[in-house]
């Protein structure tokens, strides 16, 4: 026997699914028109023609006037019918034009670019049960993370994060040693060296490609005399002399997450802390079901899951790990105090002392 779909339930349903296919284009037409320059050409002038943004972007004005009434259609320009012209608005700009804004978003598209690159990868890891190394992936990866959250920890880190933890700013404005675990382009550990100029910072991570950055990152910066790289695992650095050690959206992504907790309490200095930043996410799957559960839940599927697999470890928490899980970890690893310390729409931000 076929039952047959409610009518109303179906076209509400359907309607999402186009919704959702539609914003999957959109996203190609964003980070075109990032790459190409062509918000920045509508950046603070008022509405504007398609030639007009065309001759800005030096572009072609056909091409443009097509991505125009696609970003129009999309809700991510204002068209005016009246002139026939197009306008980015201040809080338009804020999220596709202007590069330090914290919710600076173009870049972000280059993850699911690179999911649909890996495709084959994932299929063949359903398939198998094996994991795909965070080094397997396709290139845009790296970048498009390290943007994605490059302008949030920018954002908050130094200004409200550290702040949030016991004691630890005090710490760094008269000198600390601190480790940056899963650095990546070292981002994170840069913000940190140039906010606390009298502390001394180690990233550590596994890809040599990410870590290669990370140094360019910092030479350019200015801060590579108080700042170093290593290529080290997150239970092999230094022992006994850090005082504070940071673990950025990567715990979750380690096949062994516990052996990580335990080595950070073994290279603590004495009233050291962990700051542990994990992805926002409640504790039970039905607390996710929201926007930014389907996010996360989805880069992890594929990358993060797929990573910590591969490490062959006892755990894959995923990006929607949730406090209770990490408690656990560091509970286990000997940590008598672990608490919510902030939290944003994107991030949990945790303590851990011994």
């Amino acid at each position: 026997m076929t039952i047959q779909p409610n009518q109303q339930s179906f076209q509400t349903f359907l309607d999402q699914v186009v919704s959702d296919l539609a914003a999957s284009y959109g996203g190609v037409m964003v980070s075109i028109g990032d790459k190409l320059g062509l918000y920045k050409a509508m950046h603070n002038v008022g509405p504007l023609s398609s030639a007009e943004i065309a001759a800005r972007a030096k572009c072609s004005e056909r091409y443009v006037r097509e991505w125009l009434n696609s970003q129009a259609a999309s809700g991510y320009v204002r068209y005016h019918p009246a002139s026939g012209t197009y306008e980015l608005t201040p809080e338009q700009a804020a999220v596709f034009a202007d590069e330090e804004s914290p919710v600076f978003f173009p870049p972000a598209w280059e993850v699911p670019a690179s999911m649909w690159l890996d495709e084959e990868k994932t299929i063949d890891a359903f398939r198998t049960g094996n994991g795909v190394p965070w080094s397997d992936h396709d290139g845009r990866l790296f970048c498009g993370v390290a943007a994605f959250f490059r302008n949030g920890y920018r954002a908050n880190l130094v200004d409200n994060w550290l702040p949030a933890l016991d004691g630890v700013t005090a710490k760094l404005k008269t000198g600390a040693r601190v480790a940056d675990i899963g650095c990546g382009h070292g981002h994170s550990t840069i913000f940190m060296a140039k906010a606390f100029p009298k502390s001394a910072f180690l990233g550590i991570d596994t890809h040599e490609g990410s870590l290669s950055a990370a140094r360019r990152n910092a030479e350019e910066a200015g801060v590579a005399d108080r700042v170093t790289f290593e290529h080290v695992s997150a239970d092999a650095y230094a022992k006994g002399k850090f005082d504070l050690i940071c673990f950025f959206d990567c715990l979750h992504d380690m096949g062994h997450p516990d052996a990580a907790a335990r080595h950070a309490r073994t290279a603590l200095a004495d009233n050291g802390t962990v700051m542990l930043v994990e992805p926002f996410a409640g504790n039970k799957v039905e607390d996710n079901l929201n926007p930014i559960g389907k996010l996360y839940y989805s880069a992890s599927t594929t990358m993060c899951c797929a990573h910590a697999i591969s490490e062959k470890g006892n755990y894959a928490l995923g990006a929607q790990a949730g406090e209770t899980q990490l408690r656990e970890i560091f509970t286990q690893a000997g940590f008598s105090t672990f608490r919510l310390a902030t939290e944003t729409p994107f991030n949990l931000v945790l303590e851990a002392r011994l």
